[in-house]
């Protein structure tokens, strides 16, 4: 009689649906962006402001969301979600002046995305350890799937029904989507009698094994590694959505047509789906740290095509370079917070962590909106994009898991 499988893999597959609604409509913003400024004539500054202000209100309130999936599992905080993200997607269909947009979508639908990509990794990250980086990656690749999937859709609809039934479109199945898996979302495997992978009880390791350290969130904030890790993070995510926000609007001063530039925010997602997974796996062999530094070299590199690109084969092949890192990135981050402070505190750790970097990634966009509005090219951009980075790559260098707290007692933890 054969064992039933791991039912941690029944999450991962959860947590990746869930990521491709979540994360394949937020890359379908271009798309609609281009939609917007052709209707209503704003500034791309203007609008960009739009999505900075959702990226700082949704990776803000993701340490929120963290310490609620710590607290009550994963499955109320995303069905939840779910419900915001939807009814914020559907409220963009009524955008008749710009401050709509601003509630609607930098509100309401980041109120939402706020309960994706934490508590999905911090559950992932709870289900395994040897296979951790594995199972991040396709957890997480399920976003990257959802971009090359949603964003060319996202134009066929806008151009065959309209900007406005295409937003009704996106949240009715976000809504629907999120609340249907949120059921098979359990905490951690020991809530259903089980162990990380599936692997023997730990009663079963040797007595001379020390058992690793969870730290608590106020234990982390203690530590040299948490400021390391959230300077790391801040500078490779300031500029992180100005290809999402921006590739499809520079399409057309290269010549290139808009459904063809989705295309390439496809190839971009794509990209990322292999990154996601193939970095992942890897560091599971080679470690987190050369899989994280090859990522940013990665990540310099296509900042730097994007700003040389001057065809559509030049944006192809930056879209892909920097779709390859930065799913590579973003999946490595709940692996490695999981990995310097243990699983117990992960939620609320990977959410205070993301809440805090994560949330300058707002600048990016609003800067290179303002970049292209000042001087007619997002050139400067990209040559910043590239320079943070560097300083990203440098404090890798830096980044070294706490030395365990045993001066601590349990009252200060």
């Amino acid at each position: 009689m054969t064992s039933a499988p791991f039912y941690g893999w029944v999450v991962v597959g959860a947590t990746s649906s869930v990521l491709f609604m979540a994360y394949g409509a937020q890359f379908s913003f271009g798309v609609f962006f281009s939609a917007l400024l052709e209707e209503f004539g704003w500034s791309r500054a203007a609008l960009s402001g739009v999505f900075s202000l959702y990226a700082f209100g949704y990776g803000t309130l993701a340490f929120v969301s963290g310490g609620l999936t710590d607290r009550w599992g994963p499955r109320l905080v995303i069905a939840t979600g779910g419900l915001f993200l939807g009814a914020g997607w559907i409220a963009m269909s009524f955008t008749r002046s710009l401050w709509q947009p601003y509630v609607f979508y930098g509100v309401i639908a980041a109120l939402g995305m706020s309960t994706a990509f934490v508590p999905c990794g911090a559950t992932v990250a709870r289900w395994s350890v040897k296979r951790r980086g594995l199972a991040a990656g396709i957890a997480s690749a399920g976003g990257s799937l959802g971009a090359f999937a949603l964003a060319p859709l996202a134009q066929l609809l806008v151009s065959k029904l309209g900007w406005r039934w295409a937003y009704v479109i996106f949240g009715t199945a976000i809504l629907v989507v999120l609340n249907v898996l949120a059921p098979l979302l359990k905490r951690d495997p020991e809530t259903m009698g089980l162990t990380p992978d599936g692997e023997p009880s730990r009663s079963s390791v040797p007595s001379g094994v020390p058992p690793r350290r969870d730290y608590t969130v106020r234990q982390a904030l203690r530590s040299r590694a948490f400021w390391m890790l959230l300077a790391l993070f801040t500078a490779t995510w300031i500029p992180v959505f100005n290809p999402l926000v921006h590739l499809v609007p520079l399409a057309p001063g290269l010549g290139i047509e808009a459904m063809l530039a989705a295309t390439v925010v496809s190839a971009l997602g794509m990209a990322a789906m292999a990154g996601r997974i193939a970095l992942g796996t890897l560091s599971d062999r080679l470690g987190r740290r050369p899989a994280l530094a090859f990522s940013l070299i990665l990540q310099v590199a296509a900042s730097l095509g994007f700003a040389a690109a001057a065809s559509l084969p030049g944006l192809y092949a930056a879209a892909i370079l920097f779709g390859f890192s930065y799913g590579a990135i973003g999946a490595l981050f709940p692996a490695v917070v999981a990995d310097f402070f243990g699983r117990g505190h992960a939620g609320g750790l990977v959410g205070l962590l993301f809440a805090m970097s994560g949330s300058m990634s707002a600048w990016g966009p609003l800067g290179a909106g303002f970049i292209y509005d000042r001087t007619g090219s997002y050139g400067p951009a990209w040559v910043a994009s590239a320079a943070l980075n560097v300083v990203a790559l440098g404090l890798l260098h830096w980044a070294r898991p706490p030395r365990r707290l045993e001066h601590l007692s349990l009252e200060e933890a």
